[in-house]
C-alpha cells in the first residue's frame, strides 16, 4: 500500500512539475513577444528618439559613430551618450537571454551570436528601407554584443538554478 501511495505521489509531483514548466514557458513567450513589441516601438515609432524624422542615412564605417559619441559626449549630453552607447547593448540583452530560456535549441553560443547579428541586421535594414533611424554598423555590433551578454547572463543564471535544484 505504501509503495502504491509513493508511486501515485511521484506521478502527481511529476505532473505538477510539467504543468509549472509549461506555464513558465508560456509566460516566457508572452514576455518575449512584449519585448519585441516594445523594442519595435522604440526603434520605429518613438518620437523621443528621432523616429518622427524621415531619413535615409547610413553608416558603413565600423566604430565611426561610437568614436563620435565618445568624442562629443559633452555636447551630446549624458542621456544621448548613454542611450546610444549603452542603450543598444542593454536593449538586446533580453533577446540573448530569452531565446535559450524558451528553447533548448538556442543554448549554443554560436547560434546566439548568429541570431543576434541577423536580428540586428534585419532591424537596421528595416530602418533604412522605412526611412526611420539610421542604418549603422556600429548599432549592429552593439546590438549583437547585447544579445551575447544576455546569453552570458542566461548561462550564469541557468547554472545557478541547476545547482539549486540538484
Amino acid at each position: 500500500m505504501v509503495i502504491m501511495e509513493n508511486i501515485i505521489k511521484n506521478k502527481l509531483e511529476k505532473k505538477l512539475k510539467d504543468i509549472n514548466k509549461k506555464r513558465i514557458i508560456m509566460i516566457g513567450w508572452i514576455v518575449f513577444y512584449i519585448y519585441i513589441l516594445l523594442l519595435s516601438y522604440f526603434l520605429f515609432f518613438s518620437e523621443r528618439y528621432g523616429r518622427d524624422l524621415i531619413t535615409q542615412q547610413y553608416n558603413l564605417h565600423l566604430f565611426k559613430e561610437i568614436k563620435r559619441f565618445i568624442k562629443y559626449r559633452e555636447q551630446i549630453g549624458s542621456e544621448g551618450f548613454i542611450v546610444n552607447i549603452c542603450g543598444n547593448v542593454i536593449a538586446f540583452m533580453p533577446y540573448g537571454f530569452l531565446l535559450p530560456l524558451l528553447n533548448r535549441a538556442y543554448r549554443k553560443f554560436y547560434l546566439i551570436v548568429i541570431l543576434s547579428i541577423l536580428f540586428s541586421l534585419i532591424i537596421e535594414t528595416a530602418q533604412l528601407l522605412l526611412k526611420v533611424g539610421v542604418f549603422d554598423v556600429d548599432d549592429i555590433l552593439m546590438n549583437s554584443l547585447g544579445g551575447v551578454l544576455g546569453y552570458v547572463v542566461f548561462v550564469i543564471a541557468h547554472s545557478i538554478y541547476k545547482r539549486m535544484v540538484e
